[in-house]
């Protein structure tokens, strides 16, 4: 069936308008979310920083990024080179993701400026302001999925279809994120923006939108010069052509569950994952651990998902599992104001927490 706005009711998803104060007026900004309990020393023993792990996969994913890029450009002008892009275009366009998100919590290395510098290099691939995304994801841990909120909700209803099958390969998505990034780079801040990214924030928003855009515009040059596309194929084009298992593992996250709740396990999907898919996506599958816990590393979520795995929804068994659970709920939100997919809980689980007032754990999550 073609798209029609029509049958839904469009919500306001902006952060300055009527749901904004909607939300505000509830409670549900900046709430008490329902956390499963755990001992305060297991946590803090999950919550432990180390810089082996991602030292140990950022130095994979840059040698391979390295290997296969120059197999690419030493094979260019014969189909040899496509296996060599392919991969590339991977690693560039989806394992950015996981990178830039990570190294965004300051969870992925011990050491702070080991996390700065992958976060660079990422948001430049993924195409985000470094300066932006930062605040811009604090906002969507504290408010996740609160519509007025959330300036990262994937899924506004009713969900254009269209849209979200054209971001596999990704050509509206990284042209409306290259011209923010040009807006940023001549000083304009959104009202959205402005609603999460401190004053004081606004001139390093501005100063790494203008080195993005300054590398942009040298590959542009460089491309005529070299008269070749190859500029473009090392540096821009994987963020299309690579970035299929990006949203292919993103969109799962969220899609068909609930809006304005304060429990991680209504509004997330945990699904579990092959090892290749895990190492791209840095253990995001278990999406409901990350969201309750968001400081315990990426490495430590296997170990989160079985401790607390009794009091969440079973999880997908599989990428495929998750669409198919997805995909009619999303569609049943195009027709249906306020459906979302409710799964059932196991016998040992508390409650769903959909009442603001009900008691839950402390705000840490901890118990003694």
């Amino acid at each position: 069936m073609p798209y029609d706005q029509t049958l839904v009711e469009k919500r306001d998803y902006s952060l300055t308008g009527p749901s904004s104060r909607r939300a505000i007026e509830l409670g549900l900004a900046s709430a008490e979310w329902y956390h499963s309990e755990i001992p305060r020393k297991v946590m803090r023993e999950l919550m432990a920083r180390s810089d082996q792990p991602a030292l140990r996969d950022t130095v994979i994913w840059l040698g391979l990024l390295v290997l296969t890029g120059w197999g690419g450009v030493h094979f260019w002008g014969s189909w040899a080179c496509v296996p060599f892009f392919f991969v590339y275009g991977v690693l560039y366009g989806s394992c950015c993701d996981s990178r830039w998100h990570e190294a965004s919590h300051g969870t992925a290395f011990r050491t702070g400026w080991m996390n700065d510098v992958v976060y660079h290099i990422a948001s430049f691939m993924v195409m985000r302001n470094p300066v932006n995304w930062r605040w811009s994801h604090a906002r969507h841990h504290t408010d996740t999925i609160i519509v007025g909120r959330d300036a990262e909700i994937a899924f506004m209803h009713p969900t254009n279809i269209w849209m979200k099958l054209q971001a596999f390969i990704s050509p509206i998505d990284a042209w409306q994120s290259l011209k923010v990034l040009a807006r940023n780079a001549l000083g304009n801040m959104s009202a959205d923006e402005r609603t999460y990214i401190p004053a004081s924030e606004l001139p390093k928003a501005v100063f790494w939108a203008r080195v993005h855009m300054a590398i942009y515009l040298a590959t542009l040059l460089a491309a005529p010069w070299m008269r070749s596309i190859l500029p473009f194929m090392l540096i821009g084009l994987p963020r299309l052509y690579g970035c299929w298992h990006m949203y292919m593992t993103g969109l799962i996250q969220h899609g068909g569950l609930a809006e304005d709740v304060v429990d991680h396990r209504l509004n997330s999907r945990t699904c579990y994952m092959n090892p290749i898919s895990r190492w791209i996506y840095w253990n995001m599958n278990y999406h409901v651990e990350h969201h309750m816990f968001p400081m315990v590393p990426y490495h430590a979520l296997p170990r989160l998902h079985a401790l607390i795995k009794d009091d969440l929804p079973p999880p997908c068994r599989s990428i495929w599992a998750a669409y198919a659970e997805m995909v009619p709920a999303v569609l049943r939100q195009r027709h249906e104001k306020g459906y979302f997919l409710r799964k059932d809980l196991p016998p040992t689980a508390r409650p769903y927490r959909e009442d603001l007032h009900q008691d839950v754990p402390d705000r840490s999550g901890m118990r003694a």
